[in-house]
Parts: structure tokens; C-alpha cells; sequence
């Protein structure tokens, strides 16, 4: 994975300009916020088509490829399918979901309002996988996978480019959620060397973190508060090997800082984000990241595919 990759993934989504939404970027005084960093940058990805960073990497796997009678197959916590249904949508082509008994009943009803048919399977996305994949065999339907594919990655790098050109140049930190690894290894690949990218997991799904202190990928159990979206039980192939070559620190949250971060979004900024898009300012709040006092941090608030009466 690399930016010509990328640059092909954001020239290919200009083919279809009223789809994908180029999402605000709040650059804040770090004192707004009460961070002891000179300035805090908030991309709102969770304003995308589908609610979610995801949208990106699912247009450019099916623009990217012939798509056959079937339509396209997809397992997820919630967030791919979402965008893959809403991109098949686009597209009008047919679109099969399936995801765990752990994806929340809104991701679900919103699976069904895009026209999606949804297949609920299995404790957590690993399982859903397994069942998409036969299912993907009989079928013959393109397979879209949630974070581990070229084309799925090289869409989400498109986000780290677009907050390049938004802000004048790049952030000194960017720090990035991590599930199965799709979004921290589009963002990295885009940047390199020339911003600090912190790997952000909450302590009961540590995929990366886990896989960092084995020296391989390894099968980890995930749950808690974040386990719809971040819930893949090992990194993908393309973010371990990403991330082992841009990516210093990887930091594991508490579920109740997350819980924090995410309410605090919603009272003081009035953003409604599920809990994997509060994990950047989590990591700033408590103290597990520290920024200098001149740094400019990026936060990438991924997704907005929350009930909000879980906001009260």
C-alpha cells in the first residue's frame, strides 16, 4: 500500500463527485478543549455517506471491479456494510450483510433501510466472516472485505490526503482508531514518515497491541463498549504490515474512558459519535497520550452509527 494507490482511489471517487462527502476538518485551539496542546484537529468523518470513514474504501472495491449478477457480500460489525450497501446502492446492484448478534439493532435497521438483506450470525464479526465467506462461494458475489483489502485500504487513505489538503499541510500526530486495521493503514500509508500516527484499541479488543507483542498476528477475544466496530479478532494483513513500518506506539483505552470521551463529544461539541470515533480524545483526556505543548494532534472521528439515546 502506497500514495499512488491512494491518489488512484480519490481519482477514481471524483468519477462519482455527489456520492462521497469531503467531511469537515475543525482545526481548534487545544485550550478549546482544555488539551495541553497547541492546536486540535477534529476530522468530522462521521458526517459520511453511511457514517462512517468506511464509505470510502467500499465505493472504490466495487468501482474497482466487475460486479456480477449476485451483487456483493460483505461481513461486518455494522459500519462496511453500511457503506457497502449504501455504495451497492449507488451503484444498484444487490447487496447480502452479514453481521454478529453483537451489531447494535440501529446499524441493523439502517442495513435494511439501504435495501440491504441481512443475515444476523455468530457472537462476534469473526464468525459473520466465516458465514459471508461460505455464503461467497456459493454465490459468486464480489466479495467486499471490512478492512482488508487493497482497494478497501487505498479508500480509506483517501481521508488522510483530503486532511492534508484541508489543513495547509500535515497534523504533527494523528491518532486513529484500530479494529481490523483498514482505517490507521490508509491514513500511514498516506502520510509515512511525515506525521507521528498512534495506534488507539480499547483494552478489551487489543488486535494490533497484541500482535505487537507476539512479532505476528495473532486471534485475540474482543468485547465492550466498541466491540461493533472494533471487534475484529486479528489485525489484517495489510495494517500489520503498515503499521510495522510507520507506526512507534500503540496504546490500549479503558472502556469507561471511551464511555467518557464519547458522552463528552456529544454534551460539549454536540457531535453524536459511537464509542470508536471517542478514542482520540480518550487517549488525550486520560493522559494515555501526551502531546507537546506546540504539537497539532489530529482526531479521526470515524463513525456516527449510534443509537442517541445512548447519548443521554
Amino acid at each position: 500500500m502506497n500514495r499512488a494507490a491512494i491518489e488512484r482511489a480519490a481519482h477514481l471517487a471524483a468519477t462519482r463527485p455527489h456520492f462521497l462527502r469531503r467531511t469537515p476538518l475543525w482545526q481548534l485551539a487545544g485550550s478549546a478543549l482544555g488539551l495541553p496542546c497547541a492546536e486540535v484537529w477534529l476530522k468530522l468523518e462521521h458526517l459520511q455517506v453511511s457514517g462512517s470513514f468506511k464509505a470510502r474504501g467500499m465505493l472504490h472495491r466495487l468501482l474497482s471491479h466487475p460486479i456480477p449478477p449476485a451483487g456483493v457480500i460483505v461481513a461486518s460489525g455494522g459500519n462496511a456494510g453500511i457503506a457497502t450497501a449504501a455504495a451497492a446502492r449507488e451503484l444498484g446492484v444487490r447487496c447480502e450483510v452479514f453481521v454478529p448478534t453483537v451489531c447494535s439493532a440501529a446499524k441493523q435497521a439502517k442495513l435494511r433501510e439501504l435495501g440491504a438483506d441481512v443475515v444476523v450470525t455468530g457472537a462476534v464479526y469473526a464468525e459473520a466472516l466465516q458465514a459471508c465467506l461460505a455464503r461467497q462461494a456459493q454465490t459468486g458475489a464480489l466479495l467486499t472485505h471490512a478492512y482488508d483489502q487493497p482497494e478497501v485500504v487505498a479508500g480509506a487513505g483517501t481521508l488522510a490526503r483530503e486532511i492534508e489538503a484541508q489543513g495547509g499541510g500535515v497534523p504533527d500526530s494523528v491518532l486513529v482508531s484500530v479494529g481490523g486495521g483498514g482505517l490507521i493503514a490508509g491514513i500511514t500509508a498516506w502520510l509515512e514518515d511525515r506525521s507521528r500516527v498512534v495506534a488507539l484499541e480499547p483494552e478489551l479488543a487489543p488486535t494490533l497491541h497484541r500482535a505487537r507483542e507476539a512479532g505476528v498476528p495473532v486471534d485475540v477475544d474482543v468485547s465492550g463498549v466498541a466491540a461493533d466496530s472494533l471487534g475484529a479478532r486479528r489485525i489484517g494483513a495489510i495494517a500489520w504490515d503498515v503499521t510495522q513500518r510507520w507506526v512507534e506506539q500503540s496504546i490500549l483505552l479503558p472502556d469507561a474512558a471511551i464511555r467518557d470521551a464519547q458522552l463528552w463529544l456529544w454534551k460539549e461539541m454536540k457531535l453524536a459519535v459511537e464509542p470508536a470515533a471517542a478514542l482520540g480524545l480518550a487517549a488525550l483526556q486520560s493522559g494515555a497520550y501526551v502531546p507537546r505543548s506546540d504539537e497539532r494532534v489530529c482526531l479521526v472521528v470515524c463513525g456516527a452509527n449510534v443509537d442517541p439515546a445512548t447519548l443521554g
